[in-house]
C-alpha cells in the first residue's frame, strides 16, 4: 500500500489557498478605501453624525484587510523549532485586532451621535449625503460578493465572515439614506438617531465577530466535521473502532489527530499502512484539512488509559 508522507503535496494548495486569500483582501481594501475616502470627504461638507458613523465603520472594515494580509502571510512560513505547528495562529491574533477595530469604531460613532443630541447642528447638502449612502452600500456589496465568494472558494471562514460583515455594512449605508430623507422633511433629530443605530448595529457585528474569534481560540470546531471524520475512520479496512478524534484550526487550516483500534496481532508494518490510509483518507474527505496525526491500539489495549499502565509494566520489566 504505497502512500507518501511528503508535506509539498499539501503545503503548495495552502499556498494557493493563501495567495488567493491575499488577492481577494487587497483588492477588497483598495475598493474600501476608495468607497470611504468618497464618503469621508462628503461628512467634512455635510456635517452627518449617520454618514459619519458609516464612514467610519467602513474605514474599520477596510483596515481589517492588513492584519489578516499579515496573518495570511505569516502562515506561508515553514514551522520552526519554536513554533512546530507554523504560524497559522497569526489569523487570531488579526482576529483580536479586527474585533478591537470594531469596537473602536462602534464607541467613536455612539459617542458623536450622543454629542450631537445634545448638540444639535442641521445636515448641509443632503443630496450628497443620501448619495454617498448609497455609493456605501454598492461598494461594500461589491466587496461582500467578492470576499464570500473567494473566502468559500479557497475554505477561509475569516475570509467569509469579512464578506459578511461588509454585507452588514452595505445594509447599516442605506440607514444614512433615511437619515438624510429625515433631514430633508426638517426632522433634526434623525441624523443623529440613526447615528445611534448604526452604533447599535456595529456592536451586533461586534459581538458576531468576538464570538467566532473566540470559538478559533479555543479550538472550537463544527461538530459536523468531527461526525465525517469518525464516519471516514470506521470506513477504512482494517479499523475496528475509533476512540477518539480531535480536531482544531490552525489559522485557515484544519489539523486532526485520531485514536484508531486494530487487531492485535496486526504487524507494525500492517498497522503502519492503516494509520497512513487513515491520514490519507482524512485529507481527502475533510475539507480544509491538511495533516492528520493517527494513533493505532491493538483491540486488547484500545484508548489511552491503557498507555500508562504498559509504561510501568516495560519499565518494572526492564530493572
Amino acid at each position: 500500500m504505497p502512500h507518501s508522507h511528503d508535506s509539498r503535496a499539501k503545503i503548495d494548495p495552502a499556498l494557493e489557498t493563501s495567495r488567493a486569500g491575499l488577492r481577494a483582501l487587497w483588492i477588497s481594501l483598495v475598493g474600501l478605501g476608495i468607497t470611504a475616502v468618497a464618503q469621508g470627504v462628503i461628512v467634512v461638507f455635510s456635517g452627518s453624525v449617520a454618514l459619519l458613523g458609516d464612514t467610519l465603520h467602513n474605514v474599520t472594515d477596510a483596515l481589517t484587510a492588513v492584519p489578516l494580509a499579515i496573518a495570511f502571510l505569516l502562515g506561508r512560513k515553514a514551522a520552526t523549532r519554536t513554533y512546530t505547528y507554523g504560524y497559522g495562529r497569526a489569523e487570531d491574533v488579526a482576529g483580536i485586532i479586527i474585533v478591537a477595530a470594531i469596537a473602536a469604531s462602534a464607541v467613536a460613532a455612539a459617542w458623536t451621535a450622543v454629542d450631537r443630541l445634545l448638540h444639535p447642528t442641521g445636515m448641509t447638502h443632503i443630496p450628497w449625503v443620501a448619495g454617498a449612502g448609497l455609493v456605501g452600500f454598492v461598494g461594500n456589496e461589491l466587496v461582500a460578493r467578492y470576499r464570500i465568494r473567494v473566502g468559500r472558494r479557497i475554505g477561509s471562514a475569516a475570509l467569509v465572515a469579512d464578506g459578511l460583515h461588509a454585507r452588514t455594512d452595505g445594509y447599516t449605508s442605506l440607514a444614512v439614506v433615511a437619515a438624510a430623507g429625515g433631514a430633508a422633511l426638517g426632522w433634526h433629530w434623525a441624523d443623529p438617531v440613526v447615528g445611534l443605530a448604526i452604533a447599535v448595529a456595529i456592536t451586533f457585528v461586534l459581538k458576531d465577530a468576538a464570538r467566532e474569534i473566540y470559538r478559533r481560540l479555543m479550538d472550537g470546531v463544527d461538530p459536523a466535521l468531527v461526525d465525517q471524520a469518525e464516519t471516514t475512520l470506521r470506513g477504512i479496512h482494517g479499523v475496528r473502532d475509533v476512540s477518539a478524534v480531535r480536531l482544531r484550526w490552525i489559522g485557515h487550516r484544519l489539523h486532526a489527530e485520531a485514536d484508531l483500534v486494530v487487531d492485535a496481532d496486526l504487524s507494525l508494518i500492517a498497522a503502519h499502512e492503516i494509520a497512513a490510509d487513515a491520514e490519507h483518507q482524512l485529507t481527502h474527505t475533510v475539507a480544509r484539512l491538511t495533516s492528520a496525526t493517527v494513533h493505532t491500539d491493538p483491540h486488547s489495549h484500545p484508548g489511552r488509559h491503557h498507555h500508562t499502565d504498559l509504561s510501568h509494566q516495560r519499565r518494572h520489566l526492564d530493572a
